[in-house]
């Protein structure tokens, strides 16, 4: 039986973009009672809030600016971003062999850099804890490589974050015979990459694991705990992330990248039926990783059905954070 993970008991961000009540078009009133449920809920840090390639949201800077809670910090990722890019040109990405890939790649993460000064400005601190990026392009589409990855670093870090660190935030790696939800490069080539640069530069870039997303790669609930053990034996692990995932046909589909929230517990009053991630493989990543001492844990959920209420949304996000606190 692992011991206690001390006083763990604080507080996670949340990937509250994926939990968003907004699945039909933006409806700013509704988002803002999303809003103020979340900002109710003490085991909350701050947000993963996404960068989608232009402005610091999605829809509306000011309305962003103004209902976040003015104690939050952030973790900004480019996933969404980064997949929309990758629908309109394959070789996008910062690991992209092609070189207008990688170029149209950097000037999307130097808008990034300027989201985050905004940021920043109106929160009159630096907020931002760290910036996730993921290794496109998809590998079954385009080439991509540990030496275009280092490049891409080297440049980035030329840039100032603000002191939000780089962080690569591994997804389902491309394996022959396999359809990915991602198919980018493998933790062993970011990690090649990262150290090779952090030895060079002297710089702090790290890996986060995204529970759901090493599970789809691995095909088993044994992905994740692999990741957390391979990155934190090369000195990198720097955040984990929980988004669930299904094996079986579910509303949240089987092997897909949808963010299924925690399956149903004893110990929780909401659950996703059929969610690989439970409170025992969540409670076995966290002591695996040490998580006490990451700068990111937290919990990113999907929810279906589209339709279901805010105080369902914000339940699901309760429960997982509880079953972290837990542990």
């Amino acid at each position: 039986m692992p011991q206690p993970l001390g006083d763990f008991t604080v507080s996670y961000y949340v990937g509250a973009y994926a939990s968003s009540p907004c699945t039909s078009g933006w409806d700013p009133e509704l988002e803002a009672d999303f809003y103020r449920e979340l900002k109710a809920l003490d085991t909350i840090k701050g947000l993963e809030h996404p960068f989608l390639g232009e402005s610091l949201h999605a829809h509306d800077d000011e309305w962003f600016l103004s209902n976040i809670d003015p104690e939050w910090s952030f973790v900004v990722t480019c996933v969404p971003g980064t997949m929309s890019a990758i629908a309109k040109n394959p070789e996008f990405g910062i690991a992209s062999d092609a070189a207008a890939g990688r170029e149209q790649a950097l000037v999307f993460m130097a808008k990034a850099r300027d989201a985050i000064a905004k940021l920043n400005a109106h929160a009159g601190r630096r907020c931002v804890t760290a910036i996730e990026v993921q290794t496109a392009p998809n590998q079954g589409r385009a080439r991509s490589s540990a030496a275009s990855l280092k490049a891409s670093l080297e440049t980035m870090l030329s840039w100032d974050w603000q002191g939000a660190r780089i962080v690569i935030e591994h997804c389902d790696s491309y394996l022959e015979g396999q359809a990915p939800a991602k198919g980018f490069l493998s933790l062993s080539d970011e990690i090649q990459a990262i150290k090779a640069v952090n030895d060079t530069l002297d710089s702090n870039v790290g890996v986060v694991i995204n529970w759901g997303r090493s599970v789809i790669e691995a095909r088993s609930v044994t992905g994740a705990l692999d990741h957390i053990k391979q990155a934190k034996q090369a000195g990198l692990l720097a955040g984990l992330m929980f988004s669930g995932v299904s094996d079986q046909d579910t509303p949240y589909g089987a092997w897909q990248d949808t963010h299924m929230p925690a399956a149903e517990s004893p110990n929780a009053r909401i659950g996703a039926a059929g969610s690989l991630m439970t409170e025992t493989q969540m409670h076995q990543c966290l002591h695996a990783a040490d998580a006490s001492r990451l700068d990111i844990v937290g919990i990113k959920l999907g929810i279906r059905p589209k339709d279901e209420s805010i105080a369902n949304r914000v339940a699901y996000n309760r429960e997982a954070l509880a079953i972290i606190a837990r542990a």
